[in-house]
């Protein structure tokens, strides 16, 4: 098995209005040689905003800014703006995040050239009910019931208020255009889908996605295959490119006595192609077992969503217990060994 050293807590939640809930998901990237943190911050209620700090090393905050960064600002974010993900394309920015407005949480994106000032793009998933997903998804063929069980969620709202839409979250964007394209990861439980044929986001349009859902099964990138991930997987940290392929690391939940229990885990996809897997790691790339983990907001939880490359080491940022945000790292050529090794 690939050996993954935990280095424990990097951030924690303070007693600052914003964030005395807890701090957990970051979005992280290097630029001009400074590593740069964008977080999920939560305030009492679990109302969450974007906060932002900056390491000088993998392991060490050297300033953590004092209020939001990013915050509400309009109807379909009102509750929370959660989970943030970040990549530079071309001399662009891209910070993605679940939008919630108390009944509805669906992938958005914000655009930066300073990683300072960020542009909202609003929510560019889909927009869709389950019952209108599901004429378009099914009309080439029956879904996997799971999509009903995760997703029918309906009967836990007053819809009389508001439409409820299918949830889309966890959307990731690859960090460069593929065959002059934009790609991009999002998850509608239990699988990840993968979207590779737009030129800019202006051609998301209404008409995109229904052919889109159409074609459902086809987008279909990674689906639950192991015991650890077994109940249902979601997009992690942003793609990594590599020799080998673009490194997956995502989270994988499966359900015990005790509930869910979130691990992270390790794939690869094919460089020019990235519909296509090559090979998967058949355990956890590592999973709750300390305090920091176990223990928390939800427990059992180690829920990968950054990532950073230096040398060989990669440092693996992920929300633990739903609380605190801590780091792990791993040989970048051993965990590529070790996949080879697990070919589909």
């Amino acid at each position: 098995m690939i050996q993954v050293t935990k280095h424990g807590i990097v951030l924690e939640k303070t007693n600052i209005d914003f964030e005395n809930e807890g701090v957990l998901n970051p979005g992280v990237i290097v630029h001009d040689n400074q590593i740069h943190m964008f977080y999920r911050a939560v305030h009492e209620g679990n109302h969450s905003t974007i906060g932002y700090c900056l390491l000088d090393t993998p392991l060490n905050v050297l300033y953590r800014r004092q209020t939001p960064l990013i915050f509400p600002e309009f109807e379909y974010e009102s509750k929370g703006l959660e989970d943030p993900r970040v990549v530079k394309i071309d001399n662009t920015f891209y910070l993605t995040y679940t939008a919630f407005n108390g009944t509805n949480a669906l992938g958005a994106v914000a655009t930066s050239t300073d990683l300072k000032h960020w542009n909202k793009k609003g929510i560019i998933v889909p927009q869709v009910t389950y019952d209108d997903f599901r004429t378009l998804a099914e009309s080439k063929g029956e879904l996997n019931d799971k999509y009903l069980r995760y997703n029918e969620h309906e009967r836990n709202f007053d819809s009389s208020q508001e439409e409820v839409l299918l949830w889309d979250k966890n959307l990731i964007f690859f960090p460069r255009r593929i065959q002059r394209m934009l790609c991009f990861l999002h998850r509608i439980k239990p699988d990840i889908q993968i979207l590779i044929s737009i030129n800019e986001l202006s051609d998301l349009t209404k008409e995109f996605w229904n052919t889109y859902m159409s074609n459902f099964t086809e987008h279909i990138v990674l689906s639950p295959r192991y015991e650890h991930e077994i109940s249902y997987i979601g997009s992690g940290c942003p793609p990594i490119e590599t020799k080998a392929g673009w490194l997956i690391i995502y989270h994988g939940v499966h359900d015990s006595v005790k509930g869910f229990v979130y691990s992270a885990c390790a794939a690869l996809l094919d460089l020019e192609n990235p519909q296509n897997e090559i090979a998967r790691l058949p355990y956890p790339l590592f999973f709750p077992e300390f305090r920091w983990e176990l223990t928390g907001e939800v427990n059992n939880v180690c829920f990968p969503t950054g990532a950073i490359l230096q040398d060989d080491t990669i440092y693996i940022y992920y929300g633990a217990a739903d609380e605190r945000i801590a780091v792990a790292s791993v040989s970048l050529r051993e965990l590529l060994t070790e996949l080879e090794l697990n070919k589909i």
